[in-house]
Order: structure tokens, then sequence, then C-alpha cells
């Protein structure tokens, strides 16, 4: 899979698209201001600058740099990109933390793995 991205330019509080693709993950995110420019509310555009800017405060290393969008001159080769929403939870994960396993015999402590591991090879819906 490659990061593909719309390069833009910044200019007067302004974004403008320049109608040219370009390799490699953005350096921002321009959904808000597409949004604005689709007519979305602005108190909804607002809301979505603020969970925005959470979003990215819970992503900092340690020196402040985002881990999300990484400056293009500190590591070219790291691609990552935040969504909005985190990978879903198998359902069987759930059923691993409620098991008592201090009452299992060692069989049915390994049957349970067994039925486990089956249980994890499944699609998840």
């Amino acid at each position: 899979m490659t990061n593909l991205n719309v390069a833009v330019k910044e200019w007067d509080d302004k974004i403008i698209f320049l109608h040219k693709i370009v390799p490699g993950a953005a350096d921002k995110s321009y959904g808000i201001y597409v949004a604005r420019l689709a007519g979305i509310p602005h108190d909804v555009n607002e809301r979505a600058k603020q969970i925005l800017a959470q979003l990215e405060q819970e992503h900092l290393d340690p020196e402040g740099q985002s881990k999300i969008r990484p400056k293009r001159d500190r590591h070219p080769k790291v691609d990552l990109q935040l969504t909005l929403f985190g990978p879903s939870e198998h359902p069987a994960v759930e059923e691993i933390r409620q098991a008592d396993l201090s009452s299992m015999t060692p069989l049915d402590a390994f049957q349970k793995l067994v039925e486990w591991q089956k249980e994890l090879k499944k699609p998840v819906n």
C-alpha cells in the first residue's frame, strides 16, 4: 500500500489545492478546511478542530513531536496516519479476559486455548 496526498500551498491563512498528487502522507489534515468549503456549519467545524487537537495531543512523542504526521526531514520512512476509530476488538478477547484460568485444569486450559485460537482465525463481521 502506498500513501499519496494532494499537494497544497498555504497562503494568507488559506489553503490552495494544487491539483497535483504527490507520494507520502500529508503533513497536515485538511479535512476540516474541506468541510468548511463544502458548507458544513461553523459549530461542527469548530468541534472537529477540538477533537483533532485532542487526538493529536494524545499522539505526541516525549519531545512533543507528533508521531502521527512526522516532519518530512525527521523520519522520511515513517508514514503513520491517524484514524478516527481504533481497530475493533475481536469478540474472543473479552472471553479470554473473563476466563477463570486458576480454576481450570491444565487440560481444560489447553482445550480452551485451542478453541480460542480457532475463534481468532475466523473473520470478524
